[in-house]
């Protein structure tokens, strides 16, 4: 056995994804036969003959399992699986099987799908399973690479997520493992010269030499992907892929491998950790990564094992949802959650002085009466629009109630506040000219905290100023509704 075959062995027995290594020349068999009875409707033929979908999975020989797949069905060893396999591999849904079939039927070398199996203890796993005919030995699909991987985790939390946030149903996709063979042995060879210098703070020593970082990436050595790995980064050929690294692995990966090299200089020979690559399209990918050294490398470094799981659709959705739990869905400023976190920061830490600025919509009720609430939600967003304008990109303003704003100027007087509510008012003229319809009106209170305690007090101040000119605005224009000051809530 050469060495090239012992690497794969290891490869294969040690990979953190589920493999199965099996015989499917009994299956092309099977599938052939069915040409030659005058099948042609793959599909139509399994749903009419549900039985046949035993005889394919009576086809298939199992040859190789490695050990996390034992592990993930809870067995000792390959004769555990082949005893278990009605329960195991037991189908709840036919659907899964058929489209299974169809895909080998249509001839394609690879493909994944989604499925359930069962521990050999009955717990279901969700699982996503992948496919892969190698290159045959004796007889047509003898090599077949089965890589299976758990999505029960995951799955619960999407179900989760999906009673939760309806939204964001869907979002979270999940690609196949990315599986790469890396060399190390020089940046190994690195940090020793390090050690034998007599560095012993390894991260000071980065603080000060930022550009070691860079010259460890360009140590690193690529021995082997799979095919999942050029599909992840779109690349047409292995050769295409590493002769493009350096557009993989750029910008942040700088921040992440000086944390790698780190837990190496530490001796972390396993480690985990999110990381950002980018595909040659220029994509960039959120990855989780697992890297470990294989087993009877430990001294040289010369072979460690990099499994990428692609959590991009994750994390667009953890940031959705992020931005959806700060910010108002209608007019898209911050909103009362953000705002009320505001005030608890700033009053407990400052900075002072600080300004407050509370603003709300005169004339609200009446657009919403007379012309409906669609125009009554226009005028909301023509407010909020000459807000985030006067407030410009120093200051986040927050729609804190139907019709009611707030701001908070951090390290502004009076002076400034009075600025910004000038800035305010020209910008809702240049509104008014700009959109027909609804005159846009906006009454404005403020008050200054200038010292730790006394925001809340600042900002009742504001509320009260806004409300006597909101009072004074409806009394001037002839629609003074005798209303006391606590009278004036933001749907007025």
């Amino acid at each position: 056995m050469t060495a090239n075959n012992t690497a794969r062995d290891e490869i294969f027995e040690h990979a953190p994804v589920a493999l199965q290594l099996s015989d499917f020349s009994d299956v092309y068999r099977l599938l052939q036969s069915w040409r030659s009875a005058g099948i042609s409707d793959i599909v139509a033929h399994l749903k009419a003959q549900p039985a046949a979908i035993g005889q394919y999975y009576s086809s298939i020989r199992m040859l190789d399992v490695n050990r996390t797949y034992l592990r993930l069905y809870g067995a000792n060893s390959i004769d555990d699986i082949n005893r278990a396999a009605v329960r195991i591999f037991a189908q709840e849904d036919s659907a899964m099987a058929i489209e299974e079939i169809r895909r080998l039927w249509n001839g394609d070398r690879h493909f994944t799908s989604d499925t359930v199996n069962h521990r050999i203890d009955g717990t279901k796993l969700q699982i996503r399973l992948g496919i892969t005919r190698l290159t045959d030995s004796v007889e047509p699909w003898d090599r077949t690479l089965v890589s299976i991987e758990d999505l029960t985790h995951e799955r619960n939390a999407q179900r989760s997520a999906f009673i939760n946030e309806q939204y964001a149903a869907g979002l979270f996709q999940y690609s196949p493992i990315s599986l790469w063979v890396n060399d190390f042995s020089e940046i190994r060879a690195m940090l020793e010269n390090l050690r034998a210098q007599g560095i012993d703070d390894f991260r000071t020593f980065m603080n000060v030499h930022p550009d070691f970082v860079q010259q460890c990436i360009a140590a690193l050595r690529t021995v082997d992907v799979n095919a999942q790995t050029l599909t992840m980064f779109g690349a047409k050929t292995k050769e295409d892929l590493l002769s493009r690294l350096s557009e993989v692995f750029r910008d942040e990966m700088a921040d992440t491998f000086r944390e790698q090299l780190i837990d190496l200089w530490n001796d972390k020979l396993f480690q985990q950790r999110e990381i950002i690559n980018y595909s040659l399209k220029g994509d960039m990918i959120h990855a989780h990564m697992q890297w470990a050294v294989l087993p009877g490398y430990e001294s040289t470094w010369e072979r460690a094992l990099v499994a990428l799981t692609d959590i991009s659709a994750r994390k667009k959705a953890e940031a959705y949802l992020e931005f959806l739990g700060k910010h108002d869905s209608l007019t898209k400023l911050r909103n009362r959650s953000y705002f009320d976190d505001e005030i608890n920061r700033i009053g407990r830490r400052g900075p002072f002085p600080t300004a407050v600025i509370v603003m709300d919509i005169n004339g609200l009720k009446p657009t919403n009466d007379q012309q409906g609430h669609a125009a009554g939600d226009a005028l909301i967003r023509r407010a909020a629009e000459a807000i985030r304008k006067a407030c410009g990109d120093a200051h986040q303003p927050a729609r804190t109630g139907g019709d009611e704003f707030s701001v908070l100027l951090q390290h502004q007087g009076e002076a400034g506040a009075k600025e910004f509510i000038d800035a305010l008012q020209m910008n809702i003229e240049l509104n008014n000219q700009f959109y027909p319809g609804a005159r846009l009106s906006i009454s404005c209170g403020y008050a200054v905290c200038n010292k730790q305690g006394e925001l809340e007090a600042a900002i009742r101040t504001a509320d009260q100023m806004m409300y006597d000119l909101k009072r004074s605005h409806y009394t001037e224009s002839g629609k003074d509704r005798r209303m006391s000051p606590s009278s004036f809530r933001p749907s007025d």
